[in-house]
């Protein structure tokens, strides 16, 4: 029957989740992709299961930072200016947020979800065993300045004492018996031990098995067109192939979100945050740690049968063409650190849209005037981090549980 048929937009790993924790809960799932399931920025990510990541993007200087970078080729920071009302108002509230007291307000809103994350994908992976190289090898911070290493020591008291997320610290040489692949000479590096990585690839496709083993309908090349709110209290939903009708639809569709505005009657303010990667074979010396260089923000995360160098964010709006410039500022920012940074030949050179808020907090909740419509979205750049925890949100509004997590710091009406 319709009213216990829920409707997901978006097969990306936010989606993927939501579908999981629903169909758990026993409700009948459908979901629409408008091109093929876990495409999109969850494809080729970094791969990053990430607690210690809970400072947003707001911290002080931040601002001033991506003012610099519109005038500058090579940053790894890109803002390319263009007259948009829209982006202007996102860079102002943005702007209005790069203070102490802001970015950890905005943090004590992301770690939940990144806590509760990392324990949703435990069970995950030891109930349903997806093959994805789940990896416990924590996530590395390694840094070439001196001054920029000692200086990390504050941001990392700040997780300590506001997060419970604290690292180790290796000075000069002991960070290369930490991980021998980095170049000797380094001025040292933060591992946080918590930390894990997968390959979302391989999640993507197993979990699309899995879902579709339960019982889960998956249409892709199914472009959601319109909504209708019906009578009774449950949705139809058209398509480019269908219509559908459920109880609830779920909007799980990332940096695309504002493109919907029609559709929902409201415009998601998010902005698609560019970030690329390059997939190449494991070099002979590679690391087994994943690991972050902050003074080039390029990440490596090693695979069992190759390698990844990912990052970057460029803010040129919905952009689908591939800059080299921008690509070979990976290469380039991992170039100073790793014995061998590269080793052809290249098997993939991508780029996926980051859904971007000006707070860095997902929106996760009701959207606005919509009763049966439920936001999923706005993750910046953590969506594998958050999707678990996201997806259990989901379920328990849609069936009137109680939340495992507070749901005040993720609504819509914040904006």
């Amino acid at each position: 029957m319709k009213e216990s048929t829920v409707i997901v937009v978006g097969g990306g790993v936010i989606g993927a989740a939501c579908a999981h924790y629903l169909v758990e809960a026993g409700r009948k799932v459908t979901l629409l992709e408008k091109d093929l399931f876990g495409q999109a920025c969850s494809l080729r990510n970094c791969g990053y299961v990430c607690p210690s990541h809970a400072l947003p993007l707001t911290e002080p200087g931040a601002i001033g930072m991506a003012l610099r970078s519109m005038f500058k080729s090579n940053s790894p920071f890109s803002v390319k200016f263009r007259l948009d009302l829209r982006f202007a108002l996102w860079l102002l509230g943005f702007a209005r947020r790069c203070n102490e007291k802001d970015m950890l307000k905005g943090g004590k809103a992301i770690h939940p979800l990144l806590r509760s994350s990392m324990k949703l994908w435990r069970e995950l992976m030891e109930k349903d065993q997806l093959p994805c190289e789940w990896k416990d090898k924590g996530l590395l911070y390694a840094y070439a300045s001196q001054d920029k290493f000692d200086g990390y020591a504050t941001t990392d008291r700040l997780l300590s004492e506001h997060f419970g997320e604290s690292a180790t610290r290796y000075d000069g040489e002991s960070l290369i018996d930490l991980e021998p692949a980095l170049k000797p000479g380094l001025a040292g590096g933060w591992h946080y031990e918590g930390d894990a990585h997968l390959r979302s690839d391989l999640l993507m496709a197993s979990w699309k098995k899995n879902l579709e083993s339960k019982g889960v309908e998956i249409h892709e090349n199914c472009l959601f067109t319109g909504l209708l709110e019906n009578p009774d209290g449950s949705v139809t939903i058209s398509s480019t192939s269908n219509l559908f009708e459920g109880s609830h639809l779920i909007i799980a569709t990332g940096a695309l979100t504002p493109q919907l505005s029609d559709e929902l009657g409201w415009r998601a303010p998010i902005e698609p945050g560019k970030g690329y990667s390059i997939t190449m074979p494991r070099p002979k010396t590679c690391p087994e740690i994943p690991v972050i260089f902050p003074e080039t923000r390029v990440g490596v995360t090693p695979f069992e049968s190759d390698y990844r160098l990912g990052s970057i964010m460029e803010f040129a709006g919905y952009d689908e063409s591939l800059n080299p410039k921008r690509y070979g500022l990976l290469l380039k920012g991992a170039e100073d650190y790793l014995r061998e940074p590269r080793f052809e030949p290249d098997e993939n050179i991508w780029y996926g849209w980051r859904p971007m808020t000006n707070d860095s907090i997902p929106i996760i909740g009701p959207c606005p005037g919509r009763k049966k419509v439920i936001l999923a979205t706005g993750h910046n750049m953590l969506g594998l981090s958050m999707a678990t925890a996201t997806g259990k949100l989901v379920m328990e509004m849609v069936t009137d549980s109680k939340p495992h997590i507070p749901l005040a710091p993720y609504s819509a009406e914040r904006f």
